[in-house]
């Protein structure tokens, strides 16, 4: 088994960390990278995900430290209605919820988006009660040197993201953005838990700007919500690959068209697609660019089986791939931004000539 990639990424990682600690610039949550003027923005999804159990404030500080210009909270709402960061609100998989007796009984099936699921949900606790939870790794199969973090964090509060990304802003001389992603916003509107007041509320609250704050959301009806309020904070419609936005009449592909974009463009500044939907002959990019939106593709990862197949070496899935030569390609189509799970690698891939 050849281990010399993940060696590479781990060297890569203490590397870009030392960079960014003695980096003076600052970036703009707008415009370009503190690291390069001319290179696009390194987005730290869920932190670092590939790093550490995501959404967790090791995962967000691995990540500015490895050079990411903003780093991700997904926002699902606690019973007493304080915004928590989680990727999705059913949280068996992302903490150790199931190891608690006192909380067996809550252990429930829900329709979320008109899918069932079945397990634990942050709207059926308090925040003191996810408090006494920790995270865990969500991909154990894949990311299983991850596991050895598990049960040492707890969840974080979006309060608590943004008084960290001030804090490493701080620490590392250069303005860390924090862009909040609202989850399942419609079905949380429909159980009395909206979403976006709160967030709009603690924006006001911490006197976010635009070089501090960028809002994205899946469903338009979310981002109309936020632009209603006047924040002027950039705001980034995400698009998917099938299907459409839950409750909307209208799907991805219309979405990304000539169009589409255009009527993007009237409330949102960027949009964040699949990178499978910029590759060509596709023209998304070239269209999206000429509808006046900056273009942050998601989700860049190392292993093999998130790579396509030009990039994947060997044939364990779980071992990393040529993961730059990705990044290689995508900088050279003119992206705007990468939302990566290893934003060493995203970053040395910008940064080294």
């Amino acid at each position: 088994m050849n281990h010399a990639p993940r060696r590479r990424s781990i060297l890569l990682a203490t590397a870009a960390a030392t960079a960014a600690a003695a980096s003076p610039a600052v970036a703009s949550a707008t415009g370009r990278s503190a690291h390069r003027p001319d290179g696009p923005l390194v987005i730290g999804h869920r932190g670092a995900a590939g790093w550490r159990p995501e959404h967790t404030a090791a995962a967000y500080t691995f990540g500015v430290r490895a050079g990411a210009d903003w780093i991700e909270p997904d926002l699902v709402p606690t019973k007493d209605h304080v915004l928590v960061v989680r990727h999705e609100n059913e949280i068996s998989g992302t903490t150790d919820v199931a190891g608690h007796p006192e909380f067996a009984g809550r252990r429930t099936t829900k329709t979320v988006d008109g899918r069932a699921v079945t397990g634990w949900f942050t709207e059926d606790f308090t925040l003191a009660e996810l408090k006494t939870l920790r995270a865990v790794e969500r991909l154990p199969l894949v990311r299983n040197r991850n596991t050895v973090f598990d049960g040492r964090q707890e969840i974080m509060t979006f309060q608590e993201v943004v008084d960290l990304a001030r804090a490493l802003s701080k620490e590392h001389g250069r303005r860390i953005a924090v862009f909040p992603e609202t989850k399942h916003p419609t079905y949380f509107r429909s159980i009395g838990l909206p979403l976006e007041p709160e967030l709009i509320r603690v924006i006001r609250r911490n006197r976010l700007g635009p070089r501090e704050c960028v809002v994205q959301s899946f469903e338009p009806s979310s981002l109309h919500q936020v632009a209603a309020a006047r924040l002027g904070l950039p705001l980034w419609q995400a698009l998917g690959t099938s299907g459409g936005p839950y409750g909307h009449a209208v799907t991805y592909q219309e979405m990304m068209t000539p169009a589409g974009l255009r009527e993007i463009a009237r409330y949102a500044d960027w949009i964040g697609p699949d990178k499978s939907s910029l590759v060509p002959p596709l023209t998304l990019l070239a269209d999206a660019h000429a509808a006046g939106l900056k273009v942050g593709a998601y989700t860049f990862r190392a292993e093999n089986q998130y790579l396509p197949a030009q990039y994947r070496r060997g044939s364990v899935p779980t071992e990393f791939g040529d993961a730059f030569a990705e990044y290689a390609f995508h900088y050279a189509q003119g992206v705007d931004a990468v939302v990566t799970d290893f934003p060493d690698i995203a970053a040395s891939a910008r940064d080294t000539p």
